[in-house]
């Protein structure tokens, strides 16, 4: 009697094959693709993007630490660190972009290191929290300040604009020498480069960054709504509570 083998399924088989795919496409072990994979980032579909994302996975602790400590110093350090986290996607897109975007979230913080300092974490739990060298740690404790940068972005844009005029103004004769050394290299930014085609990527970054202890949807992600596939473009903001809604593309 002759009969037919039937291959018995292997669960995750497909998964597995889509990790296996993905380490052997950016040189990364097997476990460190599985964790890129079940990510909640935009999907892999830009291959330095992903680069990028599972060279951060590899990381030793002290350079975690060292990145931490980076995403505690307000202004310009955290700023620098949300680029650096979040870089360009341009497969879709483009998202995440423009060449001045660390220097837009840098001012957004500016201004309110300027106008309501009360949002600023305390200086020992921030510290504390970044020698975990843990990320969600730092942006639990920045979670305010965040969202506030986040919200002076859906105000008008030219009144935003004289709002970050006073903040560096006022920073360059702070007492306080941080503080003042960093309104000194925002003011000359600001005075010699554009920064209008960067807003969109700072919005796009900040979304990202306080989507993330809610599980949802940075921009880039797809997202099946009413039968089709579309492309998280931005995330709506109230000042308190989980994402209020999604632009979609």
């Amino acid at each position: 009697m002759t009969g037919t083998r039937t291959r018995q399924p292997v669960p995750d088989r497909a998964r597995k094959r889509a990790i296996r795919a993905l380490a052997a496409r950016l040189g990364v072990a097997y476990s460190v693709a599985a964790r890129l994979l079940a990510d909640r980032n935009p999907p892999f579909t830009d291959d330095h993007r992903a680069w990028i994302f599972a060279a951060r996975e590899q990381r030793t602790f002290h350079a975690r630490v060292t990145d931490t400590r980076l995403a505690a110093d307000l202004p310009l350090g955290r700023a620098a660190h949300l680029v650096r986290r979040f870089p360009p996607l341009r497969a879709i897109g483009p998202l995440y972009a423009g060449e001045a975007r660390e220097t837009v979230i840098a001012m957004l913080y500016a201004v309110l290191l300027h106008e309501s300092p009360e949002l600023l974490p305390p200086p020992g739990e921030l510290a504390w929290a970044a020698g975990l060298g843990e990320e969600s740690a730092v942006d639990l404790t920045c979670a305010a300040v965040d969202r506030a940068a986040r919200l002076l972005l859906d105000e008008d844009r030219w009144r935003l604009w004289a709002r970050i005029d006073a903040a560096v103004a006022a920073g360059e004769s702070a007492p306080d020498r941080r503080i003042r050394d960093a309104a000194i290299t925002l003011g000359r930014v600001l005075r010699s480069t554009s920064l209008r085609d960067s807003v969109d990527g700072a919005r796009h970054i900040l979304d990202a960054v306080l989507v993330e202890p809610w599980e949802g949807d940075p921009p880039g992600a797809r997202v099946v709504t009413d039968g089709r596939l579309r492309t998280v473009t931005g995330v709506r903001w109230e000042h308190t509570g989980p994402p209020a809604g999604y632009d979609l593309d």
